[in-house]
């Protein structure tokens, strides 16, 4: 009997995903081709619409063209794009995840809801509601503390240019686009914190992912619940730990956070060309900036084509990991590259189980991390092997790109403006792969499980 239920169309969750993201850099495209969309009377083509669409709808933050060259019009396009590719994957990501329970049985799929902060099916609208309510809450906050800065401190010549301003880069933040109005990024506030300082909370908390808003909120609303009155059930959930999710992320990400900066500090110190001719106090808030931002939010303080080589490999390694899952980020996620440092510790210990903060990881778990890490690395080194042969790029340049656009970041050497249309188009591929890749990778894992009546006898190759 065929089954009643999920429409068609999404049956495979992926699909869904990819064909939602298609959908909309195509209608962005036709809007930024659009003559009204461009601030010259020749318009920015095809080619640099179609890349910059994908850019803002997969919250990269590549640009082939100087935002300067749109219209107001123009830049509006590039806002919803970003807006609703950030918002949107969060919203999508919950649904392939909840969707993809309905495909599995059922100690998978209790495994499955203990990963994301147990979401039910029946929680969808809810969960929908929270990231709504968190997504305005943070872009409004953000908007109004740059928008005091930005109109106080000068940089904009009035109030409305300097709340358009704020409201822009809030979103761009927070969706960890990397897209900014000012030709250079946000080199003109390398002195100013309390334009750089913000910018950064902004990415950090929408780098954490859905499932950990959903659980900081949960535990906010019992602890506030067991001040009011003696209820017990608020106190059992109040003693309820935090999950294994949630303690990996925040645990992974402020390990990251001290990396990045520590690095950036370690190898600029003197360099002449970013933090050498600065105080140490801009340089602390310039390495802050510099060493977070390539977890894919792509802001830049400094100029990346002067970082050192070590630096940007550094670099490509943090946009290569990313952030949360379920966020606004790309890369492999910073679960995976726990779960896969993990299982190196386990290994080097001899153990036979990979334990994580006294609960231990499923097999099938581990592998879909494995597969994910390697299936990212090769199309990370394709990609840049491609650009060095096609546009002579240089070893550093072409993996720095490829990694930027594969982990949705956006930082880049100055060098995307320059590579030839095959290559744009490539990047473009890559941008949208690189958003979805993961994701869909994960999902395919998880429907492709499949038992057999059957086992081939065990036989160990010799390893290393």
């Amino acid at each position: 009997m065929r089954r009643i239920g999920i429409p068609s169309i999404v049956q495979n969750p992926a699909q869904l995903v990819l064909l939602a993201f298609a959908m909309l850099i195509g209608l962005g495209t036709a809007l930024l081709t659009l003559p009204v969309a461009a601030d010259g009377p020749d318009g920015v083509g095809l080619e640099n619409a179609l890349f910059l669409s994908t850019s803002a709808t997969t919250v990269t933050g590549l640009s082939t063209v100087d935002i300067a060259d749109f219209s107001l019009f123009g830049e509006l396009v590039i806002l919803a794009l970003i807006q609703v590719g950030g918002f949107g994957i969060m919203t999508i990501g919950s649904v392939v995840a909840l969707l993809t329970f309905q495909r599995i049985g059922l100690r998978q799929r209790m495994l499955a809801q203990a990963e994301i902060g147990n979401v039910d099916i029946g929680e969808l609208s809810g969960l929908l509601g929270v990231i709504f309510r968190i997504t305005v809450a943070v872009e409004g906050t953000l908007a109004a503390v740059l928008f005091v800065r930005l109109w106080q401190g000068g940089y904009e010549d009035g109030p409305i240019d300097a709340a358009y301003s704020a409201i822009f880069h809030s979103v761009a933040a927070f969706n960890n686009a990397g897209i900014s109005l000012y030709s250079d990024n946000l080199a003109g506030f390398a002195g100013d914190p309390l334009v750089s300082i913000p910018i950064t909370i902004g990415f950090i908390v929408g780098g954490l992912g859905f499932p950990v808003y959903v659980e900081f909120l949960r535990r906010w609303r019992h602890e506030r619940e067991s001040r009011r009155g003696d209820d017990s059930s608020a106190r059992r959930d109040r003693a309820r730990p935090w999950s294994l999710h949630a303690r990996i992320t925040v645990g992974a990400t402020v390990v990251l956070l001290v990396v990045g900066p520590v690095m950036v500090l370690a190898f600029e110190w003197a360099n002449p060309g970013t933090l050498g001719p600065m105080g140490w106090f801009d340089k602390l808030v310039n390495a802050w900036f510099q060493g977070v931002s390539p977890r894919t939010a792509g802001f830049n303080l400094v100029d990346n084509g002067a970082l050192k080589e070590t630096t940007l490999l550094g670099t490509s390694v943090l946009m290569f990991i990313g952030a949360g899952p379920a966020s606004t980020s790309g890369g492999i996620k910073v679960t995976t590259f726990a779960v896969l440092a993990c299982v190196i510790w386990a290994e080097v210990r001899g153990d036979s189980d990979v334990n994580v903060f006294r609960r231990r990881l499923p097999t099938p778990m581990i592998r879909q991390a494995v597969a994910i890490a390697l299936l990212s690395v090769g199309f990370v080194v394709a990609t840049s092997l491609f650009l060095m042969t096609s546009d002579g790029l240089s070893l550093i340049d072409a993996l720095f790109e490829s990694t930027s656009a594969f982990g949705t970041v956006g930082l880049s050497t100055g060098v995307t403006g320059s590579i030839s249309t095959v290559g744009h188009v490539l990047l473009v591929g890559v941008m949208l792969c690189g958003r979805v890749g993961p994701l869909t990778f994960a999902t395919a894992f998880a429907l492709r499980e499949r038992a057999r009546l059957y086992r081939h006898p065990e036989e160990r190759p010799i390893i290393g």
